[in-house]
């Protein structure tokens, strides 16, 4: 009975299935939005779930001269990790005693498995313009990596040093959530911009500038394997929202979760909207000089309780 309850959890819910097709209808709901800005009328709900239909239907293709086995398990990275993240994320916000040590680590490392995932791909199919593009992932990783785990340091020092994700939950439940202090605020506009990044949405599509370099690291998939890396995009675009209201604003097993839910998912997709797309020596520079001060200053604030 454990082993059926664990598959349960790991490929329906909270896992794969769930996470997925919540994530597709939210990638719907940034397509409508983005739709009604630009003053069109935007697809039907249904049309993410037709899409995706309709690319594991279609045959994969790998092309000549690629190493077959990683172009075709790279895309999976995104879509496992994905599935395990979700299961720990609602298991330790509905019940945060089920926690061990460094589990919040273990969630950064789940964290940067898509991004490694994308270069692995785009540089295994052995096309020019991918592997430009998984270059331009691995430099962006490594550019908003810094500023998030300064961020991650900073909400470990408000949890009192702990490093078990259900403790830091518990945290906010017993003294309020670590967002309403000057730290918390700056903490939680570093991780926001860095799940843009992680999103790779504008202006921060750097790695598949499709005017430039034409999908980049996707330029070469297709079919089932294209899915996987659509879908894995989209169940990061459902899960990081709440691993930001798990670590400031209070974790997510109460309603009020979801009005704070749709306001970070607005707050994304007007992001996306409203700004051009930086170039790839600015990305670093806005990663490393601002975001980066940025979140030592909150790391200072939260040394001094503020």
């Amino acid at each position: 009975m454990n082993i059926v309850k664990i598959l349960f959890q790991y490929v329906v819910f909270p896992g794969f299935i769930f996470t997925g097709v919540v994530g597709l209808f939210l990638t719907w709901i940034d397509r409508k939005v983005t739709a009604r800005i630009h003053w069109r009328v935007g697809p039907k709900w249904f049309q993410p779930y037709a899409d995706f239909l309709k690319l594991l239907l279609k045959e994969t293709i790998v092309p000549e001269g690629s190493s077959k086995t990683l172009f075709l398990l790279a895309p999976l990275f995104g879509i496992i990790s994905m599935s395990i993240f979700a299961v720990m994320l609602f298991s330790m916000n509905f019940n945060p005693t089920t926690t061990f040590i460094g589990d919040l680590i273990v969630i950064v490392y789940l964290l940067a498995l898509p991004a490694i995932g994308i270069v692995l791909g785009g540089s295994a199919s052995k096309n020019v313009l991918a592997g430009v593009g998984a270059s331009r992932e691995m430099t962006q990783y490594l550019a908003y990596e810094l500023p998030f785990l300064i961020a991650i340091a900073t909400i470990i020092l408000k949890a009192g040093g702990s490093i078990k994700f259900g403790e830091i939950i518990l945290a906010q439940q017993a003294g309020g959530p670590f967002l309403y202090s000057i730290s918390g605020v700056i903490t939680a506009v570093v991780i926001l911009l860095t799940i843009q990044a992680k999103l790779s949405y504008v202006p921060f599509d750097i790695p598949e500038a499709e005017q430039e370099i034409m999908a980049g690291p996707y330029i070469e998939y297709s079919g089932v394997a294209l899915a996987l890396y659509k879908l894995g995009r989209a169940m990061m675009l459902f899960l990081l929202p709440l691993f930001l209201i798990s670590l400031l604003w209070g974790g997510f097993a109460d309603w009020w979760a979801i009005p704070k839910f749709l306001l970070i998912i607005v707050l994304i997709v007007l992001i996306k909207n409203t700004n051009p797309r930086l170039r790839i020596d600015q990305a670093l520079k806005f990663f490393w000089l601002g975001l980066g001060v940025l979140s030592i200053i909150g790391l200072v604030f939260a040394y001094y309780g503020l």
